[in-house]
């Protein structure tokens, strides 16, 4: 287990975050439930999801992960056994991104009541609202924490600036801290996080859970063609991303997969777990096969000269 500080106290949680945006969206209700037990037999305590999750599927209006989440607990009694992540501040309907104190007051009950839980471990702001001050956020928050709704909080999505305005505000004001922060990172896409979030990230102490850690399936090895990206479900991500540097960094990821029997998922995971900065990656999986690259992961092992490989190769 790993520890994200709270000041005098920890959250332990796994090597690896499971990412829910799959619940309701890639994996049906019963595929969704058998997904959840699995993860739970190989020791991952930990969920990330949001009440977006997810609302871009036709028919779905959000909310579909947590309430899949929920069941699931409830059906299993094991509430108690897991860190539950899950964000606001998405277009739930109100017309964009919105961390306003309103909107934050009535999305975590809609949120705990599909999560079928009086509490949420940690909720992040899930992405920035620039007509909202911080302190209006931050007070929301507070509020929430009194009233034992949320533990802990944290930020995804944010300028460096927008992350320490945010952290001064809460020194001065006496306010919440975010305490983990959730940038897009992997290691083929670094420059949004290496820098100066990265910098405020070791400042401040915060705990770093990365999403887009497989880089929507890019790094796992599946895409080598154009035809390929042409049948992705995730085409707008893929194909901004595709390029033919990136296939050759993708062979570097293979040849060093290679080298340890294992898989390009298993040790673009790996390399997360390899930087110094990042507490844990977010992974998701839809079939069992799929969760072999996180048990990879977690106890593989990277040489010096592997490391580098992948970083001369990378951006």
């Amino acid at each position: 287990m790993k520890q994200i500080q709270f000041g005098k106290t920890a959250l332990e949680i796994s090597p690896l975050i499971f990412g829910g945006n799959v619940f309701g969206w890639t994996l049906n209700e019963k595929e969704s439930m058998d997904m959840l037990d699995q993860i739970d037999e190989l020791g991952i305590n930990c969920i990330d999801t949001a009440d977006v999750y997810s609302r871009w599927v036709d028919g779905n209006s959000g909310g579909e992960s947590e309430a899949l989440i929920g069941k699931w607990m409830k059906s299993r009694k094991n509430r108690d056994r897991f860190t539950i992540c899950t964000k606001v501040g998405m277009d739930m309907g109100q017309g964009g991104i919105d961390i306003s104190e309103k909107h934050i007051v009535k999305s975590v009950d809609d949120s705990l009541r599909r999560l079928q839980t009086d509490y949420i471990d940690l909720y992040y702001a899930h992405k920035d609202d620039e007509t909202t001050p911080p302190e209006e956020t931050l007070s929301a928050f507070q509020k929430l924490i009194e009233a034992g709704k949320v533990r802990y909080i944290g930020a995804s999505n944010f300028s460096a600036e927008r992350l320490e305005q945010s952290i001064q505000t809460s020194k001065r004001e006496s306010l919440p801290q975010y305490r983990v922060f959730q940038p897009h990172y992997n290691a083929w896409v670094r420059k949004e996080y290496e820098g100066e979030l990265e910098a405020v990230c070791e400042k401040y102490g915060l705990g770093v859970a990365t999403y887009f850690s497989l880089g929507s399936g890019l790094l796992t090895g599946k895409y080598s063609s154009q035809q390929d990206i042409e049948n992705s479900s995730r085409t707008d991500y893929v194909k901004k991303h595709y390029s033919e540097q990136l296939l050759g960094f993708i062979n570097v990821l293979k040849e060093v997969a290679n080298d340890h029997s294992s898989s390009p998922a298993a040790v673009s995971l790996a390399w997360l777990l390899h930087q110094p900065t990042v507490t844990a990656p977010i992974a998701s999986a839809t079939k069992t096969s799929h969760l072999e690259a996180i048990k990879e992961a977690v106890r593989m092992e990277l040489t010096i000269t592997e490391l580098d490989r992948l970083d001369a190769a990378g951006q």
